[in-house]
C-alpha cells in the first residue's frame, strides 16, 4: 500500500509540474504575442461593404495587420466598429486616419491607414479606453456608392441624347453635309490654279504694304526729329529772350535804386515849380491870343483892305 501511495504522489507531482510548465509557456507565448501586436478599434460611419474578418489593414500601401472583429456600435447602429490587430512597430499616431479602399478588381475592401506626422504623439491605450480608437474618414468607395444612382441617371440621360442625335433625320443631314463638302472640295480642286494666283497676288500686296508702312514709319521718324529740333530751338530762343528781358528789368531796377534820391528830390521840388510855370505859360498864351485877335481886327489897315475910293466928278 505504501509503495502504491508513493507512486500516486509522484504521478500527481509530475502532472502538476507539467501543468505549471505548460501554463508558464502559454503565458510567455501570450506575452510575446502581446508584445508583437497591438489592438485598435476603428469606427466607421458608413457601410463597410466588402470588408470581412481577416481583411487586410495597410499603412500607406504596406500590410501591417488584419481585421479581427466586425460589429455594430451598441449606442448607434449606424456606426460599424472594426477591431484590428496591427504590428506593434506600426507608426500609429494620434493624427492617423483610416478609410476603406478596394483591392484591385476583386471588389474586396480593406482598411487603408494614412497620416501620422513625426511630430504627432503615438496613439496609446488609456484607462478610459484600453483599446485605442483610430478615427475614420469618408472613403472614395462610399462616395462612389452614394453617387451610384446619380451616375446611372446621368448615363441614361447621355444615352438618350445620343439616341436623339443619331436619329434618321440627323443622319440624313450629316450625309447631305458630307456630300456638300465633297462638292466644295471638288470645286476648290478645279480652281486651284486661280487660288494659287490669288495667293501669290496677296503675298505681293502684303510685301508692298510692308514697304509702304516702312516708308511711313521713316517719314514719321523724320517728322518727329524735325519737330523736336525746331521746338528745342524755339524754346532756346524764348529762354534767351526771357533772359534779356530779365536782365533789362534788373538794370531798370538798379537804375531806379541808384537814382532814387534824385527822383525823390524832383518829386518834392520839381513838381512844385512846374505848377507856377504852367500858370505863367497859360497867361503868355492868353496874351498871345489877344494880340492875335487885335491883329486880326486891324488887318485891313496893315494889308490895305477896304481903302477909300477916289472921288470922280460927274
Amino acid at each position: 500500500m505504501e509503495t502504491r501511495a508513493h507512486h500516486v504522489l509522484i504521478g500527481a507531482f509530475t502532472i502538476g509540474a507539467f501543468l505549471l510548465a505548460l501554463a508558464f509557456v502559454l503565458w510567455m507565448s501570450k506575452s510575446g504575442v502581446d508584445k508583437r501586436y497591438a489592438d485598435y478599434d476603428i469606427v466607421f460611419s458608413e457601410a463597410v461593404t466588402g470588408l470581412s474578418v481577416g481583411g487586410l489593414v495597410q499603412y500607406n500601401g504596406i500590410k501591417v495587420g488584419e481585421v479581427r472583429e466586425l460589429h455594430l456600435a451598441t449606442d448607434d447602429p449606424r456606426k460599424v466598429i472594426a477591431r484590428v490587430r496591427l504590428d506593434a512597430n506600426a507608426p500609429v499616431r494620434q493624427d492617423t486616419r483610416a478609410k476603406l479602399a478596394l483591392q484591385g478588381v476583386t471588389g474586396l475592401a480593406f482598411i487603408q491607414l494614412s497620416g501620422g506626422a513625426p511630430s504627432s504623439p503615438p496613439l496609446l491605450p488609456t484607462r478610459e479606453r484600453p483599446v485605442p480608437v483610430i478615427p475614420s474618414e469618408e472613403s472614395a468607395l462610399s462616395k462612389l456608392l452614394a453617387s451610384g444612382s446619380d451616375i446611372v441617371v446621368t448615363a441614361n440621360d447621355l444615352l438618350l441624347r445620343m439616341s436623339e442625335m443619331l436619329s434618321a433625320e440627323n443622319v440624313d443631314r450629316v450625309s447631305a453635309t458630307l456630300e456638300h463638302l465633297d462638292q466644295l472640295s471638288g470645286a476648290l480642286a478645279d480652281q486651284r490654279g486661280d487660288i494659287g494666283t490669288a495667293v501669290h497676288q496677296l503675298a505681293e500686296a502684303t510685301a508692298a504694304m510692308k514697304k509702304t508702312l516702312a516708308t511711313i514709319d521713316t517719314m514719321a521718324n523724320s517728322t518727329n526729329a524735325l519737330v523736336r529740333d525746331d521746338a528745342r530751338k524755339l524754346i532756346q530762343t524764348a529762354d534767351a529772350a526771357l533772359a534779356s528781358v530779365n536782365k533789362m528789368a534788373e538794370s531798370a531796377g538798379l537804375l531806379v535804386e541808384d537814382n532814387r534820391a534824385a527822383i525823390g528830390a524832383f518829386s518834392n521840388q520839381g513838381l512844385r515849380q512846374i505848377g507856377p510855370t504852367v500858370l505863367e505859360l497859360r497867361e503868355t498864351l492868353r496874351s498871345l491870343k489877344q494880340l492875335s485877335d487885335k491883329l486880326g481886327a486891324s488887318d485891313s489897315l496893315l494889308l490895305g483892305r477896304d481903302q477909300p475910293k477916289e472921288f470922280q466928278q460927274k
